[in-house]
């Protein structure tokens, strides 16, 4: 079964820190680009980061270059999500996703950040 699962959310203070998580299974990892998308209350679903198969080329949204970081780990079929300096309008539900050959977009379930003092 082709799915992808994250963990690592919470509750942070401003100006804190959380690594998020992102475990494939089900297909062949190493082949795919992976994304980390993010939905705050009353919002649509954007794009936060994505990086590339094979050479791990990365790319941000502008509200987050700085102070997030993307990686894989292609052997444990991970992708990680760094975030450092969390402002409140961080706050949202985070989805690992990745398109397949034929277009369609798997999602995991997503896993909720909150950043609040």
């Amino acid at each position: 079964q082709v799915q992808v699962v994250e963990s690592g959310g919470g509750v942070v203070q401003p100006g804190g820190s959380l690594r998020l998580s992102c475990a494939a299974s089900g297909f062949t990892f190493s082949n795919y680009a992976m994304n980390w998308y993010r939905q705050a209350p009353g919002k649509e679903r954007e794009l936060v980061a994505l990086i590339t198969r094979a050479s791990g080329s990365t790319n941000y949204t502008d509200s987050v270059k700085g102070r997030f970081t993307i990686s894989r780990d292609d052997a444990k079929k991970m992708v990680y999500l760094e975030m450092n300096s969390l402002k409140a309008e961080d706050t949202a539900v985070y989805y690992c996703s990745f398109a397949r050959a034929s277009g369609n977009r798997i999602w995991g379930q997503g896993t909720q950040v909150t950043v609040s003092s």
